[in-house]
Formats: structure tokens, sequence, C-alpha cells
């Protein structure tokens, strides 16, 4: 049994440079003084006040400090007062607003002309005073200025006295802060290809104007033979090195070898995989995030780190075809525990598909949790699980499962050995017990990776993913000519009898680790079936989060100006910026293609 006592939560803490990013809110006033503006003053500060502790009460950093929230010195009723909060906001480091107001404001005057930061407007529904008035006027200069904003108008009267936040209300204001913070955290940050193109996947072919151009990233690169250069040169903590390497001879149960017997390592080989395994675990988090444990021992430089919020490692096969894989190094650091206990999870791509990558990163920063990196691998139709197994699917699956598996960073959080309320889930890492911890791991066999993809041996994981979990599957995609895409894919894990798990598991590499997924249908579009999801699929990975965040993602990608071309959220769930509408609004798919090629990339002209 895996040891408890190993597993402790470490203190949420920002390992990367630069602040986490805050909330401002600008509360917006009638400007008229003499009466106007001062019977005013106590209701709108007080919505300002509401807002804030509505997000500081319910949203917390991936990283698991809270949300902290900045209100503007005073009501804000002319553009004096407006350059004072932006300055104010600029000093204290927020990565999006949201003004507030319960009537009319001069809207040129008071509205937030920030080119780079997401913005909402809250107007107050009520009757006294003209708030809705206000709202339309000012996301009108919005429009006509380039400047997008968000529209939060709540649906059911208030009286004026009424300093309460509708549910309506209060789920857009979390739902627009939630992808603002998404934003404000990657910006400045580097994604790290640790190597280069793996297997001639395009995927993995880094480009750094995507990077900066919408997400604001920088593109950070080292060779493989940096790993091979701080092995040799142990440039890691010897400390902490035996000290993993402990926990993994008492917490990773190694599972059978596939190999043929003639084929199959030596126990002298696989010892000297697990001791390469664990540096390289090491070196790579190091690499990210830096380590100044090692400028104590004289490595000042390789101390810094890339400030990387995500990475990927090319692994095959210059690396793979000589030294062992990369699976556990990606696994563990993508899972939310190690050897230092309980924590947020790192982002690694496999194969260093940096596309994927963001794809988890942004994944990871909407709900807090650990990542499922997967190949979508097969389509499995109800009739063929019936030809090869004599199993009729039933429930969700009933329409046909994907298969999804890949060798890599598939987090072990992916076992869905956590749960709420007696039901399966993946949880950010600081509601994570350390007995659900213990469970994830000893639902997790290690394995001899296949020697014949791996030529250098190392360890890949098995687990089996439980089912009823609601996950969601999303790709961002590189189109010459449109630029970034995405495509987002609802569902939920799904259980099959054991018998048949082992049937279709054995016709692949049983040494990965599988998920079901059903993915819901909708019977119209690339959402016909099961088998059209899988048939308009993008590219050979998927990433996968758990709940149903799409219209999370779908809120984030028009902040960045990434179009979605295909996705199964219900249409009340969307929530973009109100001029989108002026793009289309028969055709929402398309209005949003026209809309993100208008207004272009987040970051592409600054």
């Amino acid at each position: 049994m895996a040891n408890i006592s190993n597993l402790k939560m470490t203190p949420p803490t920002n390992r990367l440079v630069g602040d986490v990013p805050k909330v401002g809110i600008r509360p917006a006033i009638d400007g008229r003084l003499g009466g106007v503006r001062e019977s005013l003053e106590e209701q709108t500060m007080a919505m300002a006040r509401g807002v804030a502790r509505l997000i500081s009460e319910n949203l917390r950093h991936p990283n698991g400090l809270p949300v902290e929230c900045v209100i503007a010195d005073s009501t804000i009723g002319r553009v004096a007062e407006a350059a004072r909060c932006a300055e104010k906001f600029k000093k204290e480091g927020v990565g999006l607003s949201i003004t507030v107001t319960p009537c009319w404001c001069y809207g040129a005057e008071t509205m937030d002309t920030d080119p780079l930061i997401p913005k909402a407007v809250w107007g107050f529904n009520g009757t006294e005073r003209p708030g809705a008035v206000y709202l339309a006027a000012v996301l009108a200069g919005h429009s006509q200025k380039g400047l997008p904003a968000f529209s939060i108008y709540g649906h059911d009267v208030q009286d004026a006295g009424d300093t309460s936040i509708p549910a309506d209300v209060a789920e857009k204001l979390l739902q627009f802060a939630r992808a603002g913070l998404a934003v404000a955290t990657m910006r400045g940050k580097s994604y790290l290809a640790m190597g280069g193109t793996s297997m001639g996947i395009a995927g993995s072919i880094v480009d750094p104007a995507f990077l900066e151009a919408y997400l604001g990233m920088r593109s950070e690169s080292v060779d493989m033979s940096e790993f091979t250069r701080r092995m040799e040169e142990n440039i890691y903590d010897p400390e902490e090195y035996q000290r993993a390497l402990d926990w993994v001879k008492e917490n990773c149960r190694e599972g059978k070898d596939y190999n043929p017997s003639g084929k199959q390592h030596s126990r002298e080989q696989k010892d000297k995989s697990w001791e390469t395994s664990v540096k390289m675990a090491l070196i790579a988090r190091d690499l990210m995030i830096g380590n100044p444990r090692l400028a104590e021992l004289g490595f000042g430089e390789e101390a810094l780190g890339h400030n990387a919020i995500a990475s990927g490692f090319q692994g095959q096969r210059q690396w793979t075809d000589h030294f062992p894989n990369g699976d556990f190094m990606e696994a563990i650091l993508c899972s939310s525990f190690d050897w230092n206990g309980i924590r947020q999870p790192f982002i690694v791509a496999t194969e260093n598909d940096h596309l994927n990558g963001i794809s988890m990163l942004l994944g990871h920063l909407l709900s807090g949790t650990a990542q499922i990196f997967a190949d979508v691998r097969t389509y499995w139709s109800a009739e063929s699980v019936k030809r090869v197994t004599g199993h009729t699917l039933s429930g969700r699956a009933a329409s046909g499962i994907l298969h999804l598996i890949n060798s890599g960073p598939a987090a072990l959080d992916g076992t869905g050995q956590q749960s709420k309320d007696g039901q399966p889930v993946m949880k950010p890492f600081w509601e994570i017990t350390p007995e659900e911890a213990v469970a994830c791991l000893e639902a997790t066999t290690w394995h001899t990776s296949n020697v014949g993809y791996f030529r250098g041996g190392g360890w890949s994981t098995r687990f089996l993913t439980r089912g009823d979990m609601p996950v969601t599957m999303c790709r961002i995609n590189l189109i010459k000519g449109l630029g970034p895409a995405l495509q987002i894919a609802e569902g939920y894990t799904v259980d099959l009898p054991p018998a048949v798990h082992e049937v279709l598991n054995e016709r692949t590499d049983p040494t990965w680790p599988t998920t079901w997924f059903a993915p819901t249908v909708t019977g119209s579009g690339p959402f016909r079936d099961v088998y059209t999801v899988m048939n308009n699929w993008g590219a050979n990975h998927g990433s996968i989060s758990y709940g149903h965040i799409g219209a999370d993602l779908i809120t984030l990608a028009s902040m960045l100006r990434i179009p979605v071309y295909m996705h199964n959220v219900a249409e009340d769930r969307i929530f973009r910026p109100s001029t989108w509408a002026a793009f289309g609004t028969r055709d929402l798919e398309g209005a949003d293609f026209r809309a993100c090629a208008n207004f272009g990339p987040l970051y592409g002209k600054y």
C-alpha cells in the first residue's frame, strides 16, 4: 500500500515569476453633482463590493491562492476618475475589469479602454435609474472603438435597495472572471519546448507567432541533450533525488512486463530506468520553473528556469531510441501529487505537441484540475463491440465510445479515484485528501515500456478511468490562412464490464492508461453521432478536463479571438462579447469566425 504520510498538502504558492492577476471592479456613476451623484454613491459602491465578495468567495487561482479583487478608490463619473482607476489597476496588477452601475453614466468617459485586458459591464436591471441604458450605450462604445466587452444584465427587475446578486448575473460574473483570469495568467509566461518535432507530428512544430499573438506567451526551447548534460554533471538536487527515488519504490507499483521474453530488460536495467526517469522528472520541473537549490549547489544559471507555465517533451524518437522514455516524467508532473506531497499539477505535453499542451493549459486554468493527455485513438461502434466481445453497449455508451489512450502524461488523477458526494471526480489539488492520492497511486501500475516503441526502455502507466465523470475534451488546431481554431466535445467517461474492457484494451498497447469516453451527441452536425465526432476531430491528440467546461472554453476563446468550430455546448450557456451579435445572430458559429477575424488576435497589434 502507498504511504499516506508522504502525501501531505503543500501550501498554495505562486511558482512562476510575476504576481497572480487580480480582478478590477469599476463602479461607474452618473457624474452630475448636486443631488444625482450623491444619491447613487452607496448603491453603486455596494454593487462593486458585492461583485468583489462573490468572486473572492468562489474562485481560486489554479495554484490555490485566493483571487483578489481591487475596487476603484471612488466611483467613476468622469474621465479623470477613469484615469485614476486605470492607474491604480496598473499598479495593483489587475488583469481583467468588471464595470458595475445601477444608473446612467457618461459612456465614453467612464469606460475601460485598456485594449489588452478582458472587460465586462454589469448594468443593474432596475426601474428607478437606467442602468440598462448605460449598459447599452457603453457597449456600443466598446464595439465602435474595437474593444469588445461582455454584457451582464439580470433577467428580472430588482428594487433599488436590493443589494443581492441574482443567480443568472452571478453565473455570468464568475464565467467571465474564470476566463479573464486565464487570459491574464498566461500573459508573459512561457511555453518550453524540450526537444523539437516528434515523429513528424505537426503539433510539435512549435509556432512562436501563435503563442505570442494569441496568448501573449513566450516561446522557449532547449535541446534534449540538456537532460543528458544535467544527469551526467549532477545538476539536480541530490537529496531530493534520493527522496524521490525512495518514494517511487514505495508508491509506484510495478506491473507485468508485456515484452517478449527475449526482449525483456534485466532487473538491473529496469532499476536504472527508474533512476533515469526520476532524474528526468526533476530536471524537467527545474527547466520549467527553476530551483533555488541549484544555485546553492553552484549552478546559478540553471537555477533560473524558463518561467514556463506549460511545456512539452519530444522524446520520440531521438531520445527514446537510446534513453528511457518520458512517460514517468510526464505522468507524475501532470498529476496533483508526487514525493513533495499534494501540489498544483504541471502541464507537460507528450511528443512536444504544443497545441495539445496549450489545450491542457486552458483546461487547467479554468478548472484548477489536472488534465488527461490522450490519443483520440479508436471509435468503437456498438456493433463492433458486440462483434468482438458479445457485449451490448448501453446507457451513455449505447451509441458507441471513443478509446482515449496514450503512453504519456495522463495524470494519475485521471483514475477517477477521488470522490465527491459518492461520485468519482478530479479535484483541484487543494481539495484532494492524502487518502485519495493514495487511491490514485494504488489504481495505477507501472509497466516496462514496449521496447518496440521505446528501445531505450522506461516505464509506462496503466490505469482505467472510472465511469460517470463529466468531462470535456478540447483541442486547438492551426489552419493555414485561418490561424488557431478550437474544438470542444463534452461528454462522460463510461465503465465497461471488466472482461469487455480487457478484450478491447488488449487489442492495443495494454501498458497505457485508458479512458472510455462517450461524447454527448445532438443528432446534427459534427455531433450527429459518436462516429461523426471522431471523424471530425482535427488531430491525433485531445486534452480531457474534468467537468463540463465547454462554455468557459468558448468564453475564453472569444477573449483570445480564437474561433470555435465544433462544440456541443447548449446555446443558452454560450457567453461571448456583446458585439459578436453584430456579426450574425442566426449562425452563431459563423458569427464567431467573422468576429475573431475582424478583431484579430488579442496581442497581434501590440
